[in-house]
């Protein structure tokens, strides 16, 4: 395939007149520094050539958002979750409706967590390179060796398609991947805070309840923080500093500030904030479920479980995880409710299996 440089909108646009059922699709984003991943090139297979499109110009984010929401072209993409969000933020548009190769391959049984270079080479025969993996997407001109590279993660997407939408039609686990797609972009879709992130911060289970309740404030803050300034949350206050201010609190502010100057890379200049986020009560913290230990999960029919989708799994020849993963049954152990991850096709597998084992 050729590729084509786009850097004005209405060259762009120009491409999108008449297009074909399906186009590949895919992008090279930073996030280093940032909260949210900077788009900074958008790869388009169309027919027999590639658009190379620079969203960094005024704008082509519209016009990408064109392409995105227009419901009568397939996009075909790789893993897409980080593109979604990426896509999400800049263009304002998520592409629908969406085919994952990768999400594609495990329900044919090729393998899960297939990167793109191991799928093409395994499906379709073809060693690509793989130089520009940790390349500055956001030089401009790009070299040719990042085009070329750039280029090539969309020019199979379409022969992947063939080969993998025949392969799940004639094991009829289309409807599975649609499914799976529909909620891969619902999620994406979905920027609301996690209410309760301390939840994953599993070394606080073994903290009382004010220690978790401290954990919850200052993780709550640090995301809001980090969103509303765009910063990566680490560098608004790490982990291990949380989870030390939550377990032994400071007297005062004083002392909060004596512990940040002898704390290294920790946020001095945001002392003030700190405070009052560990001090300030929040208003729904009477609720918050406290971070799950080992032991307060029935291990018994958590084994149980696992059996069954190992039966599962062993029956339709799919990896496990891909059925249902230990965080997944864990959760439905812990609410006594299908979580999400697992309602539609999965739980239509796995509601008479677990029924005995549930009760």
């Amino acid at each position: 395939m050729t590729h084509l440089w786009i850097d004005q909108p209405d060259a762009l646009r120009s491409h999108l007149v008449d297009l074909p059922e399906r186009v590949g699709l895919d992008t090279e984003f930073v996030r280093e520094r940032t909260w949210w991943p900077v788009l900074a090139l958008v790869q388009v297979a169309i027919n027999d050539k590639v658009l190379l499109v620079d969203p960094t110009v005024a704008g082509m984010p519209e016009v990408i958002a064109e392409l995105l929401r227009d419901s009568s072209v397939l996009k075909i993409m790789h893993s897409p979750s980080e593109d979604l969000v990426a896509f999400g933020h800049t263009c304002n548009a998520l592409p629908a409706p969406l085919f994952d190769t990768q999400a594609a391959a495990a329900l044919a049984g090729l393998g899960a967590g297939l990167g793109y270079q191991k799928l093409v080479q395994a499906a379709l025969g073809v060693a690509l390179e793989k130089g520009e993996t940790r390349s500055d997407w956001l030089r401009r001109p790009l070299s040719p060796s990042q085009c070329e590279y750039a280029a090539d993660d969309v020019n199979h997407l379409a022969a992947l398609h063939d080969l993998l939408r025949d392969k799940l039609h004639e094991l009829k686990r289309s409807a599975w991947l649609e499914e799976d797609a529909e909620r891969t972009l619902r999620n994406a879709g979905d920027d609301s805070l996690d209410p309760w992130p301390h939840l994953g911060v599993r070394p606080a289970q073994d903290f009382d309840a004010e220690a978790q309740i401290r954990l919850l404030r200052l993780m709550r803050w640090r995301e809001v923080f980090a969103r509303e300034r765009d910063l990566p949350k680490n560098w608004v206050i790490d982990q291990p500093l949380a989870l030390q201010l939550s377990h032994r609190p400071p007297e005062d502010f004083t002392a909060l500030q004596k512990l940040l100057d002898t704390t290294p890379k920790s946020p001095r200049k945001l002392a003030k904030e700190l405070w009052a986020a560990l001090t300030t009560a929040l208003e729904d913290e009477a609720s918050m479920p406290p971070v799950r230990r080992d032991g307060d999960i029935d291990k018994k029919k958590l084994k149980s479980l696992q059996q069954a989708v190992a039966d599962v799994a062993k029956e339709l020849d799919l990896p496990e995880g891909l059925i249902a993963s230990r965080r997944w049954l864990e959760a439905l152990l812990e609410n006594g409710e299908w979580p999400d991850a697992l309602k539609g096709w999965r739980q239509t597998l796995l509601a008479p299996r677990f029924a005995p084992i549930l009760g």
